[in-house]
């Protein structure tokens, strides 16, 4: 359609310029010093893509509705550059991956959303298979396909589109989230899992090793069919967090898992104690990530307190996620400038229909005096409702800018 085409190439002309611009050369370099633990100043980020109506007063054009995924991405990623003013970088390409599909475990695990009084689905629950260990005689192993004949085609169809302003490149799988207690939590229920630590310890070590197995092999699978795309870009590799760095291998030839970061979590265990973590959970998930070249560490739970045995069994950790619920002096001293602390400010005073910036004041203050001159990124995420008022999101940036200073 001719104004699919027109709508998407002047979208694609507009990334492009942005791309090319002496700021964004600036902003990898300042990313990349990050990343690899030479830091010229810290970083901020302010994730939109939750905002419930980012986009609510924009109308999209295309009329293709493939077309209109495209569409929304350039004008969302846009609108981000143009506005917030944060170290968001814009590359001069536009990626496309693969057409992944796979099994499940044997047992579907069934999700249920409910509306709010907005109409917006945040909230889910789920209805969890295994109810004793009896059942986990049902769990299957996964397998994969990709379907390349689907990919190359996408990937040219937006060549063709846009494609001499904005090249497409099908690029591969970049962010690898490795979390395995999220499934042993879908699977079981938050009651079981942590009541088997105590009641089922065995067939919690067998549920997290059948877990453990099923990570490497789909990675595998992923190295052996050539699906792997390099993440040490400005692609997500954690909580929020891009990946830039020189500190992973280069070599000519098929990606393979030494050169990536993986995202390694465990949120649903914050609950359990520091002993029975290192016991229960932390080998499975120290294994998975062992082949990989960086681990970027953590989401929304606090880590201060098991920091010490993460650190020992997954050497390569680079960054660490820094909750709400951290002890932000607690971790900063005990990594010691080992790693970037990826601090997230509570969504809370931002959120609503007013800011509360005094609020926002205090808790950046705390963090910078907390982090000291360590390797800091500030990532602002999990905000939904701003009431329309995005001019606030710059002027935290603007705010974070004015006290990180020459830092």
């Amino acid at each position: 359609m001719a104004n699919d085409r027109d709508v998407l190439r002047a979208l694609a002309g507009a990334w492009a310029e942005r791309a090319a611009s002496p700021v964004m050369d600036e902003r990898r370099a300042a990313w990349t010093a990050l990343g690899d633990l030479r830091p010229t100043r810290p970083m901020v980020l302010f994730e939109t893509w939750t905002l419930e109506d980012y986009l609510a007063d924009v109308t999209l054009e295309c009329e293709d509705p493939a077309l209109r995924g495209v569409e929304w991405r350039l004008r969302w990623t846009l609108r981000q550059v143009d506005e917030v003013g944060d170290d968001t970088v814009l590359e001069p390409l536009w990626r496309v991956g693969w057409h992944i599909g796979g099994s499940d475990y044997g047992l579907p695990i069934a999700a249920h959303h409910a509306a709010d009084g907005s109409g917006y689905q945040h909230g889910y629950g789920y209805d969890h298979p295994v109810a004793s260990p009896a059942d986990l005689d049902r769990l299957r192993p996964r397998e994969w396909t990709v379907d390349r004949p689907a990919s190359e085609a996408w990937a040219q169809r937006l060549d063709d589109l846009f494609g001499d302003l904005l090249p497409v490149v099908l690029w591969g799988t970049e962010n690898l989230h490795a979390g395995l207690t999220g499934d042993v939590f879908r699977l079981l229920g938050n009651e079981n899992l942590l009541l088997w630590c105590y009641d089922e310890p065995d067939a919690l070590r067998w549920l997290l090793a059948y877990l453990r197995d099923d990570r490497l092999a789909h990675y595998r699978w992923l190295e052996a069919e050539d699906l792997l795309g390099r993440n040490d870009h400005f692609c997500f590799v954690g909580s929020g967090s891009p990946g830039y760095t020189t500190a992973l291998p280069a070599a000519a030839g098929p990606v393979t898992l030494d050169q990536l970061w993986v995202h390694m979590e465990s949120q649903e265990t914050a609950m359990v104690s520091p002993a029975l973590f290192e016991e229960l959970f932390l080998p499975a998930m120290a294994a998975v990530a062992a082949p990989f070249g960086l681990v970027y560490y953590g989401c929304c739970e606090p880590v201060h307190d098991r920091w010490a045995p993460i650190e020992a069994t997954m050497p390569h950790v680079r960054k660490v996620s820094i909750s709400p619920w951290c002890d932000q002096a607690d971790i900063a001293a005990q990594t010691a400038g080992r790693v970037v602390l990826s601090r997230k400010p509570r969504p809370a005073p931002i959120s609503g229909p007013q800011a509360d910036w005094a609020a926002l004041e205090a808790d950046l203050d705390g963090t910078l005096a907390a982090m000291g001159h360590r390797p800091l990124e500030i990532v602002f995420r999990d905000v939904y409702r701003i009431h329309g008022d995005r001019p606030r999101l710059r002027r935290w940036v603007d705010l974070v800018r004015a006290r990180i200073g020459g830092r």
